[in-house]
């Protein structure tokens, strides 16, 4: 097997880590916590050379997970936590389908890939969901560490821009939908693999 699995994982998780390795990768990672995914596992990551796989980033193509520390201290924000986190819920929209409470206007919604078929499209959705978290297990969060030092953790969801975005160059590229399907690569040169990056 031309991939490195940590941790210990069922027949059906193992089985589609090696199918996407064999259809083209150079290698591949099975983290710890890996689980059976879409064509690919949840925790899997395949390298491929001049290739995408589409189903590879999958629904997670406009996810963003990031933590940042901040100057505070724990002593700082403690006694003011719940004030803090009473703010982070009253001026960011959590939850599926949500607008964010306050526009954002930005440089990027003038680029010119929103020309791309169906991005395109969804330009004005994504202008209203930037800034929104989604549900499930996206979250923001604040963190302190060993040294007491205070970060903000945030794992903002796809929204609707990722699943819309996924599905069209999904289908596009003749992906099968559903769990024990074969990964979907284009090359990167391609228009699909193009218009895709």
């Amino acid at each position: 097997m031309k991939a490195k699995v940590f941790g210990q994982h069922d027949e059906a998780t193992l089985r589609q880590i090696e199918t996407c390795v064999e259809a083209g990768g150079e290698r591949g990672v099975l983290c710890a916590d890996g689980h059976k995914g879409y064509a690919q596992p949840i925790g899997g990551v395949v390298a491929y050379k001049d290739k995408i796989s589409l189903s590879g980033v999958g629904f997670d193509i406009a996810c963003g997970n990031l933590a940042i520390l901040t100057d505070a201290k724990r002593s700082d924000v403690g006694p003011r936590i719940k004030s803090i986190m009473d703010d982070v819920v009253r001026d960011i929209s959590f939850g599926i389908g949500r607008k964010a409470k306050a526009r954002v206007d930005h440089e990027l919604f003038e680029d010119e890939a929103w020309k791309i078929l169906p991005i395109g499209r969804l330009r004005e959705m994504a202008r209203d969901q930037l800034g929104t978290v989604g549900g499930g297990n996206h979250y923001v969060d604040i963190f302190a560490d060993e040294e007491d030092r205070i970060w903000v953790g945030v794992h903002f969801g796809s929204r609707g821009l990722g699943h819309k975005t996924a599905t069209h160059f999904l289908k596009a590229a003749g992906g099968k939908d559903g769990m024990d399907v074969p990964p979907t690569i284009v090359p990167v040169d391609s228009e699909i693999g193009s218009n895709y990056l």
